[in-house]
Formats: C-alpha cells, sequence, structure tokens
C-alpha cells in the first residue's frame, strides 16, 4: 500500500487529499518495483491548521517489500526512508524518516514563532495516516482470511 506504483494513498489516509502519478519514465519495466523507481508521484496534504502542502516523491531504491528511499520536492524538499520490519505475531514494524527542509516562503519565515504549531500540523495527519493504514492493512488482511 506505501509502495503502490498507482498512488491510492487517498484512500486509506485521510489527510492526503490527492496522490497521482505526475509522469512516468517511458523505459519503466512491468514489476512492481521498476514500475515505483520509473514514477514520480505528486500528493497533497491536508495540514490541521489549515494550509496544504504539495510534495512530490520520486523513488531511488526499492527492496521490495523492505525499503523504499526517494527524493521528496515541492513545498518539501529533501529525502525520505520507508522500512519495514517483520516482528511478533506476523506483524510488522514501519519506520519512517523525513530528512526535509520546507521550500515555502511563508513558513521559513514563520518557522522561529510558529515551529510548534508545525510540529502539531505534521503529527496530526501522521496520527491520522497510521491508524488508516492500520485499518486498510486489518480489512485487506480479514478479505484474504474467509
Amino acid at each position: 500500500m506505501i509502495a503502490d506504483p498507482d498512488m491510492a494513498w487517498p484512500v486509506w489516509w485521510p489527510g492526503c487529499t490527492y496522490a497521482k502519478p505526475l509522469e512516468r519514465s517511458p523505459q519503466a519495466g512491468t514489476s512492481k518495483d521498476e514500475l515505483l523507481l520509473a514514477t514520480t508521484a505528486n500528493l497533497k496534504f491536508k495540514a490541521s491548521l489549515g494550509y496544504t502542502l504539495a510534495v512530490s516523491h520520486h523513488p531511488t531504491h526499492v527492496e521490495n517489500p523492505r525499503e523504499v528511499i526517494f527524493d521528496a520536492g515541492g513545498d518539501l524538499a529533501g529525502e525520505g526512508r520507508v522500512v519495514l520490519t517483520s516482528i511478533d505475531n506476523g506483524h510488522t514494524r514501519m519506520d519512517i524518516e523525513w530528512r526535509v527542509r520546507p521550500t515555502s516562503r511563508w513558513i521559513n519565515f514563520l518557522s522561529p514563532v510558529a515551529a510548534p504549531a508545525f510540529t502539531y500540523a505534521h503529527a496530526a495527519p501522521m496520527r491520522r495516516g497510521e491508524s488508516g493504514l492500520r485499518d486498510a492493512l486489518a480489512r485487506r488482511n480479514a478479505s484474504k482470511n474467509q
């Protein structure tokens, strides 16, 4: 679901209002990993403070199903990494690293005084995304077991 080349994130992530492949290079292969590496996606996230962040990301490394590293652009520029690790009882731990900086002038201007508000505005949609992903995975697993 995280490494979905068709970017169906808004289905399970309430804060993600838009997710579409922005471009896919013509040399894309047919495997899921090849499609993912050939895709640059555009995402929009609605922050709890009312603003929207537009972020593009392009995977640079895929080790399916364990790790995806991607470059980020748009309102946040830098790099991200998602690592999945099997743990007890068939559960999976997901660690997300973001090494990004805001590119919007207004965010950079307000950051010295508004950093706590921006931290809150980031944490709330991330919690909703985690909850939505858990629910979507539980539904998928329940349908597989029927």
